[in-house]
């Protein structure tokens, strides 16, 4: 799980909020920045002290969040860890505790949330086209319950906000598989390198200096392409006259 909690001045302004939330550009930054700022936008919509969190299920078990407060983070973790799903479903009602000094069904997170100051919980999920994208949970730290009003208002801001976090998560997973590819070029590349190094040492085929270094990785318990970067590293840093020294797999030719 990643989060991320930052706080840069946002007035209480509904109309700018809703403005600044529908043309919000996705920049080169980390997902739990443009969640967090969306979080921050839903506090200024919504009447009333209160902390936010965004959060989008990236992978089984893996949740991105975006908050403006770590009792955020704290009590979005809880709130979920109640239901059969890691987030709301984004079809459902919202799920809503008016006051959580009298709340039977999550008694024991209402609880929670009323110890840490918080006096009313509202949570919903973003659903793009039908398809769940992730949830908006605001819990108040002052004043009176979320009323119906408030619950149009965050309806009408998870309706905006959920094209935004599709598009913050399609960027994430996007330049996630960027770096996995590249990684794994740059793998590839240098275990090609060490294949040539041992078939140079030993006078041996590509296929020998392969199990060569796979023997090695398995003798000392280290990754393959780790072991290929010591040893490329290795010949590069010797001077020329000593590169006959020993290296992983030496041995008769």
């Amino acid at each position: 799980m990643v989060l991320h909690d930052r706080r840069p001045a946002t007035p209480r302004d509904p109309g700018a909020a809703f403005a600044e939330l529908s043309r919000m550009r996705i920049p080169a930054q980390p997902l739990t920045d443009s969640l967090a700022r969306i979080a921050e936008l839903a506090t200024a919509v919504l009447p009333g002290p209160a902390e936010a969190a965004v959060a989008v299920l990236r992978a089984p078990g893996e949740v991105a969040r975006g908050v403006t407060a770590p009792l955020a983070a704290d009590l979005d973790r809880r709130l979920q860890a109640t239901g059969p799903v890691p987030l709301p479903p984004a079809d459902g009602e919202p799920v809503l505790i008016p006051d959580t000094g009298h709340e039977a069904v999550l008694a024991e997170f209402a609880s929670c949330a009323r110890r840490h100051g918080v006096s009313s919980v509202l949570s919903i999920g973003l659903a793009l086209d039908g398809r769940p994208v992730g949830s908006l949970s605001v819990f108040r730290t002052g004043g009176g319950p979320f009323d119906a009003v408030a619950v149009e208002l965050a309806r009408a801001f998870a309706a905006v906000a959920a094209g935004t976090v599709a598009r913050a998560g399609e960027h994430a997973a996007a330049a996630e598989t960027a770096r996995t590819l590249r990684l794994a070029m740059e793998s590839r590349a240098v275990i090609e390198q060490a294949k040539g190094v041992l078939m140079a040492r030993h006078h041996c085929s590509a296929e020998d200096a392969f199990r060569r270094l796979a023997t090695e990785s398995q003798r000392t318990n280290r990754k393959l392409r780790d072991l290929a970067v010591d040893l490329v590293g290795a010949v590069q840093q010797r001077p020329r006259r000593s590169r006959g020294a020993a290296v992983p797999g030496r041995g008769p030719g």
